[in-house]
């Protein structure tokens, strides 16, 4: 949540994506073209029940594929030391990390935190526009910018620069939302935040040649939308048919988040035609739906807690350290934080170093420490160690022809052992892709996908097939890394081999894409993403 499973099955159908070569090989009802056409259909449904029935039908044909082995349910930790911070919960969905909350309880303003990044260990926040993707980090987007609502607890949306909203059906069957925006706030560098500038950043980011599936169309949202329009400071938004994940969907770090006014190249006469704040990098963008000159953002300036400070940056072209500075006019009230020094260590073992020297204050996020060094921080004097709820599933993608290997893999893989061994016993085997937690996956998939080494000796060895797997795996994750060494052991009991290729996050990105792969870690996206995105 809040992204499953609506926004994660929907990317499946989109190039930039791991399941799209896969689905390419499928027949319907999982080939693209019926799949997307049942995503969209489940999308527009308003009757809830009708829904349930709706999503049972396409998880189950997602399930019986087997193009997934589901490995277990992920839970965010997070380390701090407690002589220096409390009050710190974990955030609501993936990559957020809710600082601007806790409280410096001795020593300085100035607190270090080494924050769980899309390749595990920071490398870089990226150019930190929001309005478009990598190798923008989300956490860093999430404490500059703000959208119209936030995602809260047990999947409820929430007030954020709209503090209300109301929905009526239209005469041609669509919505209409009207949001009723924040008073008082103002951007980073003193602009006013009202209707005309929620209006200019739609114009931008839902501008039609942006609505394509190799752009923003990657989930539904950009081709639901019909209208956007002030009516004072009211904004209103309007859909061309019944669209049900609209609010939840508004809750995502990125594309929707608010700019500036003053950060758009042409500032609030800017044309989303000519002077896009896409990234410059994308140039022209000429597509069926029409045409974008991208000219990026002129200034990293949002209505968030934290605003962008100094950044050092590193020959390899990352940055070394980067300062969030406490907004003191932050409309919920300025965190207590002063400076967070966000900092980039080479390894696991220095972040575990600094954390115990004392010049680091705070993990969180996944992939910074190995999970069995989070274990020993629960039993280690002067730690916090807390874990979010379990939202999102760790599952392998497999790029597998024959079902009967694929059949093999899930049933062949001791999840509980990699759990206990690998994981800390921090988390739970799963069976099924998403967490039963998320809205309309509750139901119990059959068959279930558990370790049973009876089951993939008769699967396997009707022919013992001689089989070798090409396992593509990110460069740097320590958890990762430990649970592919028990696969990969699990496995050859049987006499497969699995050959693990470690990638940098762009060439994994384009071995994914391109289908070069048989198997890839892969994590359901979470609140507020599943599962239709």
């Amino acid at each position: 949540a809040p992204y499953d499973p609506h926004s994660y099955v929907a990317s499946w159908t989109t190039p930039d994506e791991a399941h799209y070569p896969v689905m390419q090989t499928l027949d319907a009802p999982l080939d693209p073209a019926s799949f997307a056409a049942s995503v969209a259909d489940v999308l527009s449904e308003t009757d809830p029940a009708t829904r349930q029935q709706k999503w049972t039908t396409i998880l189950s044909d997602v399930h019986e594929e087997v193009m997934h082995l589901p490995l277990y349910g992920k839970r965010i930790p997070a380390v701090l030391n407690n002589q220096r911070l409390s009050g710190y919960s974990p955030g609501f969905q993936q990559f957020d990390y809710p600082l601007a909350k806790a409280t410096v309880v001795a020593g300085s303003k100035t607190v270090t935190v080494a924050p769980g990044a899309q390749s595990g260990l920071f490398n870089t926040v990226g150019r930190l526009d929001p309005h478009t993707y990598r190798p923008n980090e989300f956490f860093a987007n999430n404490w500059v910018y703000e959208g119209l609502v936030a995602y809260g607890a047990d999947g409820k949306v929430e007030p954020a620069l709209a503090t209300s909203w109301t929905t009526a059906t239209t005469a041609d069957g669509g919505e209409e939302f009207r949001f009723t925006l924040r008073e008082g706030v103002t951007f980073h560098d003193g602009a006013a935040w009202n209707c005309a500038v929620a209006k200019l950043n739609f114009d931008h980011f839902f501008v039609p040649a942006l609505t394509g599936p190799g752009w923003h169309g990657w989930y539904g949202l950009p081709g639901a939308l019909d209208s956007w329009t002030c009516d004072g400071e009211v904004f209103v938004v309007k859909t061309k048919t019944s669209y049900y994940p609209l609010l939840q969907e508004l809750t995502y770090i990125r594309p929707t988040r608010m700019l500036s006014p003053n950060s758009f190249v042409g500032g609030i006469t800017s044309d989303p035609l000519t002077q896009n704040s896409c990234h410059a990098g994308w140039g022209t963008v000429e597509e069926a739906e029409g045409t974008a000159v991208c000219a990026g953002i002129t200034a990293v300036s949002g209505t968030g807690p934290f605003k962008l400070g100094d950044r050092v940056a590193n020959e390899d072209g990352g940055d070394d350290q980067v300062d969030f500075l406490s907004f003191a006019d932050y409309w919920g009230g300025a965190p207590d934080i002063e400076t967070l020094r966000v900092v980039r260590y080479d390894s696991h073992d220095d972040v575990k170093a600094a954390l115990l020297d004392g010049s680091l204050d705070a993990v969180v996020g996944s992939g910074v420490l190995a999970p069995t060094d989070i274990t020993d921080f629960v039993y280690a004097d002067g730690f916090d160690v807390s874990h979010g709820e379990a939202t999102q599933n760790t599952v392998l993608i497999m790029n597998i022809a024959d079902d009967d290997v694929r059949k093999t893999v899930v049933h062949a893989v001791d999840k509980g052992a990699i759990i206990e061994q690998k994981l800390g016993g921090f988390e739970e085997a799963v069976s099924q892709v998403f967490s039963q937690a998320t809205p309309y996956a509750g139901k119990d998939l059959t068959p279930k996908f558990f370790y049973d080494i009876e089951k993939a000796e008769l699967l396997h060895c009707g022919d013992c097939k001689d089989v070798t797997i090409d396992f593509a795996m990110l460069e740097g994750d320590a958890t990762h890394k430990a649970v592919e060494e028990m696969i990969k052991a699990d496995l050859a009991v049987l006499g497969i081999t699995v050959n693990a290729r470690f990638l940098e996050k762009d060439d994994l990105n384009a071995a994914m894409t391109s289908g070069d792969f048989d198997m890839v870690f892969s994590e359901t996206w979470g609140a507020p993403y599943d599962p239709h995105s």
